[in-house]
Formats: C-alpha cells, sequence, structure tokens
C-alpha cells in the first residue's frame, strides 16, 4: 500500500467499502452510509476478522441500523470460542508456582479432578485476580457440597460427612526449604480424613494416607489470621489482602495438631474458606463429643494402672484398671489448670467442692498429646452446649484459657 502511494503521483482516488451492520457492532452513530453488493467486502472486514460468523437466521442476530431494512440477507453472528474446558467439580485451585512454595502474582492455574489444568490464568490486576479467584472457588465449593449431600445418602447418621476440600500440605525438607503438595482433607463421622484425591467410591474412603480421631485433634489458626488489627484480618478474611504484603505465604494458613505432638500444616486460597474450615472442624468436633459421650485412656500414677475417663455429662474420673474402683472424680467446672512435660506426664489442678482447696492428680500417659486434646475437645463442646452462640462467634482455640498449658 506504501509503495503504491508513493508511485502513484499528485492525485489518489480511495475508495471505502463499508457494512451496514459496523455501526451497531462498533457503536457507531446510526444512519450511516449503506453497504456495497460486493460480498468480497465482508470477508475482509474487521467483524470478520473478529471471530463474527454468518448465520441466515435473523432472529440471532444482531440489530441492524435503521438504514437496513432487509432481513433476509446473512447477518453476523459473535460465537464463544472455548480454548479450555474444564469440569469444576473437585477441581483445586492452586496460585503457588510450579516446584516452589512462593505464591504467582495476580495468576492462578485450576486443576480438574482427571489431572487436566488451564495452564496459569494472568490477569491484570490484583482486584480482578481476586475476583476471579473468588467466584470459581465459590463455584467449585457449590458443586462440593451438592457431592457431600449425595454421599450422605448412602451413609449413617453417625458417619455423615460434615466438610471436605482441597488444601495445600506445607512440608519441611531436609535442607530447610519448605515444599509443598496438595491433599484432600475430609471431616467424615469420627475421623478426619488426609487423602491425596478426592474418594469416588465408598471403597476409596479406605486408602486415606491417614485417619485421626476428631476428639485427638486440634485445630489451629496460624498467628497470622488473628492479627490485632482488625482491619488486616478483615482484609484477610475478604481475601483482598495481597501474599507479597503478608510474611512469606501463609497468610491463611492452619495447623493440625495429632497425636504423639505431630503436626500438620495446610493453607487454602482465601480467608474466607479458612474460616469455612475453621467452623467445620468446630461442628465435627462437637458432633464426635456427642456421638461418643465419653473416652477412656490407660494411665499410671505412683506405679499404679488405672483408667482416666473424659465424661460429657460427669466430666473427669480416675479409677483402678481392674477392679474399677473409682479413686476420684471431678466436674469439668473444677479443673483449674493444668500443665506437662511435653512427653507422658501431666499435672491436673482441681478444686475441691467442699474446702475450695486446690488438688493436684499427676498422672502418665503412653500418648498424652491425644488426651489433652481430648480433654480440650470435651471442654470445648462442653462451652458450646451451655452456650450455642459459641460455636457460630467464637474460636474453639479460646476454650484454652479453661486449661492452662504450660
Amino acid at each position: 500500500m506504501v509503495h503504491l502511494l508513493r508511485t502513484a503521483g499528485d492525485e489518489v482516488t480511495l475508495t471505502v467499502r463499508y457494512l451496514r451492520e459496523a455501526p451497531a457492532f462498533l457503536k457507531l452513530p446510526l444512519g450511516s452510509p449503506g453497504p456495497s453488493s460486493d460480498d468480497s467486502s465482508r470477508a475482509s472486514s474487521p467483524l470478520f476478522d473478529s471471530g463474527l460468523h454468518l448465520n441466515g437466521n435473523s432472529s440471532n442476530t444482531a440489530p441492524s441500523s435503521p438504514s437496513s431494512p432487509s432481513a433476509n440477507e446473512p447477518k453476523y453472528e459473535k460465537r464463544w470460542v472455548d480454548a479450555v474446558s474444564l469440569p469444576l467439580a473437585m477441581a483445586r485451585v492452586s496460585r503457588h508456582k510450579a516446584g516452589s512454595h512462593k505464591l504467582r502474582s495476580n495468576s492462578f492455574e485450576v486443576f480438574a479432578l482427571d489431572g487436566s489444568c488451564t495452564n496459569v490464568l494472568q490477569f491484570c490486576t490484583a482486584a480482578e485476580s481476586t475476583d476471579w479467584l473468588q467466584a470459581i472457588l465459590t463455584n467449585i465449593n457449590d458443586l462440593t457440597q451438592e457431592n457431600i449431600k449425595l454421599t450422605n445418602q448412602g451413609l449413617s447418621p453417625d458417619d455423615q460427612v460434615i466438610h471436605m476440600g482441597w488444601v495445600c500440605e506445607h512440608l519441611q525438607s531436609s535442607d530447610a526449604n519448605q515444599t509443598h503438595r496438595y491433599k484432600f482433607l475430609a471431616l467424615k463421622g469420627s475421623c478426619l480424613y488426609i487423602l491425596r484425591s478426592p474418594p469416588v467410591s465408598m471403597s476409596e474412603w479406605a486408602q486415606a494416607e491417614a485417619t485421626f480421631n476428631l476428639c485427638e485433634v486440634l485445630f489451629k489458626v496460624h498467628k497470622l489470621w488473628i492479627a490485632e488489627d482488625c482491619w488486616i484480618q478483615a482484609k484477610l478474611y475478604l481475601g483482598l489482602q495481597q501474599a507479597c504484603e503478608l510474611q512469606d505465604s501463609e497468610a491463611f494458613c492452619f495447623s493440625v495438631l495429632v497425636g504423639h505432638g505431630q503436626s500438620h500444616s495446610f493453607s487454602v486460597e482465601l480467608g474466607c474458606d479458612l474460616a469455612l474450615w475453621e467452623k467445620a472442624f468446630q461442628r465435627a468436633v462437637f458432633a464426635e463429643v456427642h456421638r461418643a459421650g465419653s473416652k477412656t485412656y490407660m494411665c499410671s500414677s505412683h506405679g499404679k494402672i488405672l483408667c482416666f475417663t473424659i465424661d460429657f455429662d460427669s466430666g473427669f474420673c480416675c479409677s483402678e484398671s481392674i477392679s474399677k474402683k473409682t479413686l476420684w472424680r471431678y466436674k469439668f467446672s473444677q479443673l483449674k489448670g493444668s500443665s506437662d512435660d511435653g512427653k507422658t506426664r501431666v499435672k491436673l489442678l482441681f478444686q475441691n467442692p467442699e474446702n475450695k482447696q486446690i488438688e493436684m492428680k499427676e498422672l502418665e500417659f503412653a500418648n498424652l498429646t491425644a488426651v489433652l486434646h481430648c480433654i480440650h475437645s470435651f471442654i470445648a463442646a462442653k462451652v458450646a452446649s451451655v452456650d450455642p452462640v459459641f460455636v457460630n462467634s467464637q474460636s474453639i482455640s479460646t476454650t484454652r484459657k479453661y486449661m492452662g498449658n504450660n
């Protein structure tokens, strides 16, 4: 074109062909000149190049300008062209860079249950990325809830699924570098399940990597989530606080403390998901304590083998393992403090209801951590049963004040 203009001489005449559909599509003023009858202009028009396709059905076409009364000619219709289509049922979202614990900036990936993915979805702003992340995760959560309802139809009342979903587990490697891997957590019946992938059939529940009794599990939100700055906490909850503003990539992390001092650290993508898991653990532990009613552990004191029982109705009881003779009994409200050596031994401080004196009971357990977590679970459930608002408005971790663990 440039070459023609240079060699054409002093005067050049340009002929412009115009489409009547252009004003409506490009939002130009109506009443523009009519189109040329040459169909070749359509093949080279911006409308054709932008993905609009001919359609002879006038009911699916964009409105034409008043200067285009004919409705029998082919119209242009814009159609969606799918580059990638992923089912969101049991899908997961990842903001982590491949092979790293660091988070991507304004981008994420979506992985379907069959392993297919969208590749990296990059957005111009953090707000846009958060909006899409929230929309996709909301869709995934809604589909997960439908799956839970279908699963529970084939389960007994004591084995219902309360919550499940993908989380990112943070691991500490031998060279002190933090790595991560995705796991599927489920709160079902009396247990917490840690699985490699969502269980499609009932038999796959038995193939879980690990299961833990909910009475012996302690859910703990990382300290960053319970920041004193209420504005930071609100932004974390809404998912508006960016990872780059937070320490490392642990914006929405929680730990699951289990027996023998073991701990699993997980994270989710948004603060609302973290709050959802916290509420789910509260409900699951509360339900399991009520279902079990009591838990008994073997222990020793002064060389004697004893049975230590935590009962939801009566409180604490210690009896001889053989004769079953009750040695002492206290209510939950009489527990005034405790301390342990972090290994096997715990000291429980009870207030005598008659003389108001503090009495110390020293016991040794093979799995002290599990016992302490169980005591915590029963006290939390007791508080929740006295004040139902507790479940909805308070964190389960606040019941630590009833157990002065040192």
